[in-house]
């Protein structure tokens, strides 16, 4: 099995690097080192609603003896105008608000009466304090230390100072970053584009009535929610019959947009294995399908070659459900990280208490049991059957058997597979 995976990796390389404005690089890999032009925040701020003051002046405040101040004019985020804050004054000021020169801290409106001459308020708001009025009187009551309430600049990130590495993979709070340091583009590794397809006349689509000997066609949507929950860009086909030439003339067909593609079903030795029949013969630029029988359970049968004219990788995957989706987490996730520029696993192998144990599993075979993890212990789930969808679905790790290890003893450890 290890063989097999080393197969497909080796001639494997990463996506070119593309720029991308930030929302399309979501889920990319970067391949850059960012820094920030720009100190965040790129200004001393104000943290709350209250009044921009100078800390001396409200030193001994206190609830019987507050601080009375002069209200020299209002700051709302954005401004740019800014009063000056001198003995014995304030300015009131909104939360993201710069602040003005002389001011050293920002009382809380809540330790104040609000400007309105009596007790504290909670609000500004609610006594009609909001930026417009600018003048008048605020009673402080309770002191502040110096930078008090206040966001200085470059406390988040300096200007000049490493915001990103090259090797992350942007989500949300990077692109966020990005965003906030001004970049609107980013150099990226693209997401690699899986095409998806299963074969099988049997198969209908989900939401169709089942006719007699027919079945749902189920692996080509895990496989595709599979390839993106991996952070590629996933396609489905609609399932395929059993036909060579349709399935040849259907892979054909979806090498434009494919970086890579995912069949399921037809790589096994029967009458009507027709994916082994149109990908095994060389196409016209030399590009075949090899197959193999791996020792491993679920998912011996395996194909993997380069086809087209871009040698785009096609991975052929067994046809039963958890054999086609234990498939995919052993060679398919391996392939979409490498083509971002990720370690090819990222799944990792962890120790764990199996109290009920194996009681069988097959000499000369690495088997991999669906189970449920918790806490440091594994159960398995639903047996060894490889059409078990359901025992499939309440899994959330592979319990790992080795090949020379025919059952294991209730109690023993075991080597797991978290799954996502």
């Amino acid at each position: 099995m290890p063989e097999h995976l080393d197969d497909v990796l080796r001639n494997l390389k990463p996506l070119e690097p593309i720029e991308l404005p930030l929302l399309e690089a979501r889920g990319c890999v970067l391949v850059e080192d960012v820094t920030a032009p720009v100190a965040l925040p790129p200004f001393d701020n104000s943290s709350m609603d209250g009044y921009a003051v100078r800390t001396a002046d409200v030193a001994g405040a206190t609830e019987e003896f507050p601080a009375a101040l002069t209200v020299v004019g209002d700051i709302a985020a954005g401004a740019r105008d800014l009063p000056t804050v001198g003995p014995g004054e304030a300015a009131r000021i909104m939360t993201g608000a710069p602040l003005p020169p002389g001011a050293e801290a920002v009382v809380p409106v809540e330790w104040t009466d609000g400007g309105t001459g009596t007790g504290p308020v909670t609000s500004m708001a609610a006594h009609g304090t909001a930026p417009g009025g600018g003048s008048g009187e605020v009673l402080v009551h309770r002191p502040v230390g110096e930078h008090g309430h206040v966001r200085a600049r470059g406390s988040d990130i300096g200007a000049g100072a490493l915001a990103l590495r090259a090797g992350t993979v942007l989500g949300p709070p990077q692109i966020g970053l990005l965003a906030a340091i001004g970049r609107a583009v980013v150099r990226v590794r693209p997401r690699p584009r899986v095409v998806v397809l299963s074969t099988g006349s049997e198969l209908v689509p989900p939401g169709e009535t089942l006719g007699p000997g027919r079945i749902h066609d189920s692996n080509s949507y895990a496989l595709t929610a599979a390839a993106r929950e991996a952070g590629a860009i996933a396609f489905r086909v609609a399932s395929v019959s059993d036909d060579a030439a349709t399935l040849r003339a259907t892979v054909d067909d979806q090498l434009a947009r494919a970086d890579v593609l995912v069949t399921s079903g037809g790589v096994s030795v029967g009458a009507y294995d027709v994916v082994k029949e149109a990908l095994s013969r060389p196409d016209e630029e030399g590009g075949r399908v090899e197959f193999r029988r791996l020792a491993m359970q679920p998912g011996k049968p395996q194909g993997f070659g380069r086809i087209g004219p871009d040698r785009t990788p096609l991975l052929a995957l067994p046809g039963n459900p958890v054999s086609s989706y234990v498939s995919f987490e052993l060679f398919v996730r391996p392939v979409i990280r490498t083509l971002m520029g990720l370690p090819p696993d990222d799944r990792g192998t962890l120790r764990a208490v199996c109290p009920e144990g194996v009681a069988s599993s097959p000499r000369g075979k690495r088997q991999f049991l669906r189970g449920r993890y918790h806490g440091g212990t594994v159960t398995p789930v639903g047996g060894s059957g490889s059409h078990l969808v359901k025992a499939l679905s309440d899994a959330n790790a592979l319990i790992v058997v080795p090949e020379e290890t025919t059952s294991v003893a209730p109690g023993a450890e075991v080597d797991v597979v978290l799954l996502g």
